[in-house]
């Protein structure tokens, strides 16, 4: 009879009742339960419950009569106030429903005769030109999609209903899924793509290479150029630890994978793909994967695969964006590539691409006498030759430098040392009776001080012997700077005098006094004029064809910068008081979105650094090429110019508000500067009138590039622990954000 009960008990469980995919997963996340916790407790997989609160899938006995009891349990703790929704998370500002264009890629830039209306309201001194980016809208929240009956049948590559929000068609019809799909696989057979604005796409490939198949030819995904005479963008395909295991590939790199950065030879993988003509760079099989047959004409037939768990989303730039949930990890992707590019490597890497996107190095000629148009180099690019930078400009091993004696050093007579500041001093005995010490940090330094550089272009170095030196003509200079005395400069239009001993100098990284000749990019050599000093350079690298190259780089990062900062609650038109308040824990209000923002500064920072690529393993040997030397975007000498700018800004910014309030700094690290204040806020800091206005020329507050944030703030009788346990002076700004030091300062 027992035995009759159990098959009664085990029939009934099986049709145990469960409310809505959606009210499923309101009801975890209001109990503060992650997949992986209910995952475990039910012994499944994570993938199987994500399936079960996106109603692709229902749980089946004995599974689905702990489920029901568990839901059933929470829904007593966690009513729904409303019969037909669950209640709104107030914790998160609701987000406005756009139109599908407003977050989709930007749409084909027009030509560049007719730019539009440049934006307004920057705070960087130097001006703006080029053509401003679109600006998307806030991007939307993904939403469950609607429920489904288990028993409906599914359509290959059919859409599920979206909710009213969510944007269905983009500007240009090729495109209308939007830039990128993530693809996870549930317990069942069935392939699902997740995209912006909450899109959910099943997929019908059941290997790799007809996935790649499946995704150009019908999948309609991809991103329009961002000018008129680049290319579209291919489309992406982020690959889950679920979507591996169905395709046949790792889960994640074995540690000899992970050395080499790719799949080995012989992959069963890249048999597959090699049997269907499809074809890998030299890159191979790695995190960032691009497979592609040779372009048909102009139709390009490229797929770009992205598999987070390969350590694709360095957690250094895109946090925990790898756990993130299909639908999450589509949101932040999807806001990215919408407002700055679809990604397609490492942020450093995007940073780069970003460059040559919306600066093409060639463009189509006009019709010949046969009405056919040619390929020509478009002035205002860097060209599509690499170019070998000048003697001085180049990295130790390059090439140009193979002649010199095996271990020489070179000084700065011989090398070109433009780096961002690493300077602190002691504290006076003045300051250390005030109570804190307040960092302010420069927002997106780099970017501002790429806005309005002037750059050589296309053109070789020439090598000039006792040139008259040119502010407008970007190189590189060798001359004494070791005569200006910051006890006398020239601020404005007047002499003053300050303590050049709590100063660092703007000449050096460290912020010594330079004590003889050395090389200068020229954004250094003419601050000093600026300071009020006669130069008298004895030689010089000098690129006449020159260009505001980075100007439209710079429009869209910030853009991106700024819209990503006001779906945090920040927005530009704040006064200061309410811009303090708005920033302090504005990152906790969306963290999806803040992983945008902090993707957008490492872009930033590492299309900068990328730049100058050094050499990296690969049995490469001093005096040899190595591949990044053969991009046109290897330009050394502009990155130098971006960093001096950058350095010579935070200069400025200091030596003004020491003009004008006595007030010095203790350390300064790149974009970091920290003083010694009575209070702990930065308004201690810098002096602001009722008027909402400060020093002219010094630090601003506010959420716009160039202008300052609240860094973090630290007691004075810290400090002083801090010098007595490591006895030496450390950069504090390195660690002023949270007062731990871990190690020495090592300069890392």
């Amino acid at each position: 009879m027992s035995e009759l009960f159990d098959a009664v008990d085990a029939l009934v469980a099986s049709r145990s009742p469960l409310p809505p995919p959606a009210e499923r997963k309101r009801l975890r996340q209001a109990h503060g339960l992650t997949l992986d916790e209910v995952a475990a407790a039910l012994q499944v997989r994570r993938a199987t419950v994500s399936g079960w609160e996106a109603g692709k899938t229902e749980p089946r006995p004995p599974e689905r009569d702990a489920y029901a009891r568990m839901l059933k349990q929470l829904a007593q703790l966690y009513p729904a106030t409303q019969a037909t929704a669950p209640p709104k998370d107030t914790s998160v500002p609701e987000t406005p429903a756009v139109p599908a264009a407003s977050v989709a890629p930007a749409a084909p830039a027009p030509p560049a005769a007719e730019p539009p209306q440049a934006r307004t309201g920057s705070t960087d001194p130097a001006p703006e030109a080029g053509n401003a980016a679109p600006r998307p809208a806030a991007v939307p929240r993904p939403a469950a999609p609607t429920v489904r009956p288990s028993s409906t049948s599914r359509r290959p590559g059919t859409k599920k209903p979206a909710p009213a929000n969510t944007p269905t068609a983009d500007a240009d019809p090729r495109f209308a899924n939007g830039p990128l799909l993530v693809i996870d696989a549930d317990d069942s057979s069935q392939m699902t793509g997740y995209g912006i604005g909450g899109l959910v796409l099943d997929v019908p490939a059941k290997s790799l290479p007809a996935l790649v198949e499946w995704t150009l030819k019908e999948a309609q995904l991809g991103a329009g150029r961002l000018h008129g005479s680049g290319r579209d963008a291919d489309p992406l395909l982020v690959l889950t630890e679920s979507a591996c295991e169905r395709y046949g590939l790792p889960v994640a790199l074995s540690d000899a994978e992970r050395l080499t950065g790719r799949l080995p030879e012989g992959h069963k993988i890249l048999k597959q793909l090699d049997r269907a003509d499809w074809q890998l760079t030299k890159r191979g099989f790695g995190p960032w994967a691009r497979i592609y047959r040779p372009a048909q004409g102009r139709q390009r037939q490229c797929v770009q695969l992205c598999i987070p768990s390969w350590e694709a989303l360095d957690a250094r730039t895109w946090g925990h964006a790898a756990q993130l949930e299909p639908a999450e990890l589509a949101r932040v992707l999807g806001a990215y590539a919408a407002r700055v590019m679809t990604p397609c490597g490492s942020t450093a890497v995007t940073g780069l691409e970003l460059m040559t996107a919306l600066n093409p190095p060639t463009r189509a000629s006009e019709p010949d006498e046969t009405g056919k148009r040619h390929r020509e180099h478009r002035p205002g690019s860097l060209g599509e030759h690499p170019m070998d930078c000048a003697p001085c400009e180049a990295p130790d091993g390059h090439p140009l430098l193979a002649g010199l004696p095996r271990f020489h050093q070179r000084g700065p007579d011989e090398m070109l040392f433009e780096e961002a500041y690493d300077w602190a001093r002691e504290l006076t005995d003045a300051e250390c009776m005030q109570r804190y010490l307040v960092g302010v940090d420069v927002n997106l330094a780099f970017g501002a001080a790429a806005n309005g550089a002037v750059v050589g272009l296309a053109t070789p170095p020439v090598h000039i012997t006792d040139p008259v030196f040119d502010p407008t003509l970007p190189g590189s200079w060798l001359v004494d700077l070791s005569h200006v005395d910051l006890s006398r400069v020239l601020v404005g239009k007047q002499w003053r005098r300050l303590e050049s001993a709590l100063l660092p100098s703007p000449f050096t990284p460290t912020g010594e006094r330079p004590e003889g000749p050395a090389w200068y990019a020229t954004p250094t050599v003419a601050y000093a004029l600026e300071l009020g000093y006669d130069v008298a350079p004895t030689e010089a690298w000098v690129r006449e064809e020159k260009g505001r190259f980075l100007d439209g780089w710079y429009k869209r990062l910030r853009n991106a910068y700024v819209d990503t900062m006001a779906d945090l609650g920040v927005d530009e038109k704040l006064r200061t008081r309410e811009f303090l308040e708005a920033m302090d824990g504005c990152k906790q209000r969306d963290p999806e979105m803040a992983i945008v923002l902090d993707a957008v500064k490492s872009t930033v920072k590492g299309g900068i650094g990328k730049l100058r690529e050094r050499a990296r393993g690969g049995g490469w040997k001093p005096g040899q090429p190595w591949p990044a030397l053969s991009r046109p975007t290897w330009r050394p000498d502009i990155r130098a110019t971006v960093i001096s700018r950058a350095r010579i800004n935070m200069h400025r910014k200091v030596l003004n508000l020491a003009a004008a309030t006595g007030r010095y700094p203790v350390a300064v690290l790149s974009d970091c500067a920290v003083y010694a204040a009575d209070g702990p806020s930065p308004l201690h800091v810098l002096p602001y009138d009722a008027d909402d206005k400060t020093v002219p020329g010094s630090f601003r507050l506010g959420v716009s590039p160039g202008m300052v944030k609240h860094e973090g703030t630290q007691t004075t009788l810290w400090a002083e622990g801090v010098r007595e346990k490591y006895g030496q002076v450390l950069n504090l700004a390195r660690y002023i954000k949270t007062g731990e030091v871990t190690a020495k300062d090592d300069g890392e």
